[in-house]
């Protein structure tokens, strides 16, 4: 999962896991509140850990907006497949991973 802000298209967040809980992701956006604050609007795709409750309560009073795109139109959040494809052929794709640990990036511009 990155988390990419639209206004500098800084990634200030990489989290590499098989799946990402609700719970954890909430935990995550947590941290990015302490260090970072938090934008008016997060516009996610359509990933379970995105629709649930534990996301919608989260966001309640904390965020203005939450905004989903819409299932199948990647380029309502064009800049962020964009980077994410970048990253897989970059990085992703020309390194041998022979196992996934948890690894959390945070905080630097790539």
């Amino acid at each position: 999962m990155t988390i990419v802000y639209d206004a500098t298209h800084e990634c200030v967040s990489i989290v590499v896991d098989r799946a990402i809980s609700r719970e954890r992701l909430t935990r995550i956006l947590d941290t990015l509140n302490a260090t970072r604050g938090l934008p008016e609007v997060i516009r996610t795709d359509n990933g379970k850990e995105f629709c649930g409750r534990a996301m919608l309560s989260w966001c309640h009073g904390r965020v203005g907006k939450l905004r989903l795109i819409e299932p199948g139109k990647p380029n309502q959040n064009a800049y962020v497949e964009l980077f994410n494809g970048r990253l897989r052929d970059e990085c992703l794709n020309e390194n041998w991973f022979t196992g996934v640990l948890p690894l959390e990036v945070e905080h630097r511009q790539l």
